[in-house]
Order: structure tokens, then C-alpha cells, then sequence
């Protein structure tokens, strides 16, 4: 594993942060994409996953710097809560180009030159509300959801070509982007988990390291660490 590059969008934030320590720690070397710095990255960029331009230019960048990307790891995410009457078109439209869009964006970059590889993976992380759903969440989760669509379709064509493309969909999960007064903290909320407590970004990093290193029987999957939220 010495020396292979691992992409990882939102590498700044909770999980994506953890994602590249973790694979850091498996021998990767890891190139973070984010609006922010990402100091745990050997190689960071600042770029707005939204925008194809820039994740290409980005993407090239590290292809000169590290070498060839052979895994991508889509966890840059923007979440609000927000009653569906309430939700402006900006922020449908601001949601969907994050999180499906910047995943699009990703793979029409790394995707073709996988598969001129002969392997390689790409795993996005988006959320258990992409199944559930949630009150005041549509946005989030109609544009979460959208991405295992992508996934299973994208899965499906690259297979052929030795590239897997699965998902990681986490429960509610111990970052910044859950909020001090967010019901998912309250007492209440977590003592009716069958583990009493939220997911680390941490075990998400697991769980994406194992679809990324080990699990090479599956594509298509959604792997979801989510504390028993979904039974």
C-alpha cells in the first residue's frame, strides 16, 4: 500500500479529516480537497467541489505532485435543518452541487483513468437519512439519496473495468457539522440508540477504509455505521 494516493474530499471536516488520518496510518499518501486547509493531508488544495473546473485543476495538481489517484473518498457535505416550505431554490440548488455534484465532478476526473489502471475505488460518504428521511431535512436528504443512485449506476458501468464504487452512510456522528443543540444530541435521542452513543468520525474512517482496502467482493454497496439508528 506504500505510496498509493487516496483523494479525499472535505478533508477538513470531521469525518474527512479522520479519513485521511486513517488511511495516512495504512501507508496511503493523501491528497484533501476542501474550502479550508486540510493540515492532516499531505497535499491539500483549496477548492469548491461544486465547480468541475477547479476539482480538475485540483485533480491534476496532485496527479503531478503524488501520482495517480486510486481511491476517492467523497465526504465534503453541507447540512441545515430547514422546513421543506421554507427551503429557497439556492439552497436546493446549493445542496444537490455539493454533495451529488461534487461527487459527479470527482469521478469524471479520477473514474477514466481508474479504469485505464485496471482498479481503484471511490467511496462517498453521505448519510442514514438518505434511506430514512428526516423532519425538516429534505433538502439533505433528497440530495443524499441521490447519490446512491449514482453509486449503484456508476458501480454497475466501472465494474468491467476493475474499479468498485460503494457508499458509506453514517448515523448521526460526533462532528462539527452536528450542532451543540441539535435534537441528535439530546439525552433523549441517545439513550433510545441501542449503542447510547453517536458514531466517532473515526468508525466512519473504518468502515471506509474497509470498503477502499478490503472488501474487493463488493461494489454498489452502502455500508452504514449508524450506532442502530437503522435496524
Amino acid at each position: 500500500m506504500e505510496g498509493r494516493v487516496v483523494l479525499v474530499t472535505g478533508a477538513a471536516g470531521g469525518i474527512g479529516s479522520a479519513v485521511v488520518r486513517e488511511m495516512a496510518g495504512r501507508g496511503w499518501r493523501t491528497a484533501g480537497l476542501d474550502l479550508r486547509p486540510a493540515p492532516d493531508a499531505d497535499h491539500s488544495v483549496g477548492v469548491d467541489v461544486a465547480e468541475l473546473a477547479q476539482v480538475r485543476a485540483a485533480i491534476r495538481r496532485i496527479e503531478r505532485e503524488l501520482g495517480p489517484v486510486e481511491a476517492a473518498v467523497c465526504a465534503a457535505g453541507h447540512h441545515a435543518i430547514v422546513p421543506v416550505s421554507d427551503i429557497a431554490w439556492p439552497d436546493w440548488r446549493r445542496m444537490l452541487r455539493v454533495h451529488l455534484g461534487g461527487m459527479v465532478n470527482v469521478c469524471a476526473v479520477v473514474a477514466p483513468e481508474m479504469a485505464e489502471l485496471g482498479r481503484g475505488s471511490v467511496v462517498p460518504i453521505i448519510s442514514h437519512l438518505s434511506v430514512t428521511g428526516a423532519n425538516a431535512e429534505a433538502h439533505y436528504a433528497a440530495a443524499t439519496g441521490a447519490v446512491i443512485g449514482f453509486v449503484r449506476s456508476l458501480a454497475a458501468e466501472l465494474a468491467p473495468s476493475g474499479v468498485r464504487v460503494n457508499a458509506v452512510a453514517p448515523g448521526p456522528t460526533d462532528t462539527p457539522m452536528l450542532p451543540p443543540d441539535s435534537p441528535s444530541r439530546r439525552p433523549s435521542y441517545l439513550q433510545g440508540l441501542p449503542t447510547g452513543r453517536l458514531t466517532s468520525p473515526e468508525e466512519v474512517a473504518l468502515a471506509t477504509a474497509y470498503l477502499v482496502e478490503d472488501a474487493t467482493f463488493c461494489t454498489g454497496e452502502i455500508l452504514s455505521p449508524n450506532a442502530g439508528t437503522v435496524l
